[in-house]
C-alpha cells in the first residue's frame, strides 16, 4: 500500500492514536456507560412524588436533600403540571351596528360605500401584557431542561460508537462478508437512533412555538375559554411526550447495549482469517 499511496509518518501516528482513543472510548461506552445510563433513566421514570410535595421539599429541606430540586417525570395526576395563565378577562365592550349615530338606512349605505364587509369584532389590540412577560409553564420547562441533555448525550455517544464500528470494517473483498454485514447493520441501527434522538429536539421546539401562538390568541381574545383550555391540553400532551421520550432513550440504550454485546465477536473480528486487515 505504501507504494500506491504515500502517507506522512507523523500524520499516520496521529491517526493511529485517534483510532486507539476512539476504540477505548467506544468499548467503555458499550461495556459501562450504556448499562449505567439505562438504569439511571429507568429509575428516573419510576420515581413518583406529587409535584406540590416536591416544591415543599425543595423550599424547606434544600440543604438536606439536594436531589429534591430534580424534576419528577412520573407525576400522580396531570393537573399537577398545569400553570396559571396570567391574563385577566377585561370588561366587555358593547359595540353598536350604527356608524357615528347614523340611522340604520344611512349606516347601511355608508357600509356599502366603504366596502367594509368584515366583522366588527376583531379582538383586543395587545400592546403589552398587563402582568408583564407571560411566563412559560415552569414545571415543563424544568422537565425539558432535564431531558434535553439526555438527548444530546445519546446522540454524541452513538456517534462515537458508530465511528468505532466503521473503523473496524475491513477492506472490501469477495466472500466471507457475513461479519461485515453485521457491522453494517450495527452502524445502520446507531444512525437510526441518532436521527430519532434529533427529532425529539424538534418536537420540543414545536411545543414552545405552538404554545406561544395559543397564548397570543388568549391575549387577543381573552373571553374565549377554549383557547385557555387548549393551552392546558398542549401542556399535558407535552408532558406525556416527554415521558415517552425518556422511555425511548432508555429503550435505545438497552437495545444498543444488547445488540452490540450479542454480536461483539463479529463486530470486532468480522473475518477470522483476515484479522490483520481490521487495523
Amino acid at each position: 500500500m505504501s507504494s500506491l499511496l504515500k502517507v506522512d509518518n507523523e500524520i499516520k501516528t496521529k491517526v493511529d492514536a485517534f483510532r486507539e482513543r476512539i476504540t477505548a472510548e467506544a468499548e467503555d461506552l458499550v461495556a459501562n456507560f450504556f448499562p449505567k445510563k439505562l438504569l439511571e433513566l429507568d429509575h428516573f421514570l419510576k420515581v413518583s412524588v406529587p409535584w406540590m410535595l416536591l416544591k415543599f421539599i425543595s423550599g424547606t429541606l434544600e440543604h438536606l436533600l439536594p436531589c429534591a430540586q430534580e424534576p419528577i417525570i412520573n407525576i400522580v395526576e396531570l393537573k399537577e403540571i398545569h400553570s396559571d395563565i396570567n391574563l385577566t378577562v377585561p370588561d366587555p365592550i358593547l359595540l353598536s351596528n350604527l356608524h357615528d349615530g347614523l340611522d340604520s338606512q344611512n349606516a347601511k349605505k355608508r357600509k356599502l360605500e366603504d366596502g367594509d364587509v368584515e366583522d366588527k369584532v376583531t379582538g383586543t389590540k395587545v400592546f403589552v401584557m398587563p402582568g408583564g412577560m407571560m411566563k412559560s409553564n415552569g414545571n415543563l420547562v424544568d422537565l425539558i431542561e432535564k431531558v434535553k441533555p439526555e438527548i444530546r448525550t445519546l446522540i454524541e455517544k452513538c456517534n462515537t460508537v458508530k465511528m468505532w464500528v466503521q473503523l473496524l470494517i475491513p477492506r472490501i473483498e469477495d466472500g466471507n462478508n457475513f461479519g461485515v454485514s453485521i457491522q453494517e447493520e450495527t452502524v445502520a441501527e446507531l444512525r437510526t437512533v441518532e436521527g430519532e434522538a434529533a427529532s425529539y429536539l424538534d418536537q420540543i421546539s414545536r411545543y414552545y412555538i405552538t404554545r406561544a401562538k395559543l397564548v397570543s390568541k388568549i391575549a387577543k381574545y381573552p373571553h374565549v375559554e377554549d383557547y385557555r383550555r387548549t393551552v392546558t391540553e398542549i401542556d399535558e400532551k407535552e408532558y406525556i411526550s416527554l415521558k415517552i421520550i425518556v422511555s425511548e432513550l432508555r429503550n435505545q440504550y438497552v437495545a444498543l447495549h444488547d445488540m452490540i454485546l450479542k454480536n461483539i465477536e463479529k463486530i470486532k473480528r468480522p473475518r477470522s482469517s483476515n484479522a490483520e486487515a481490521l487495523y
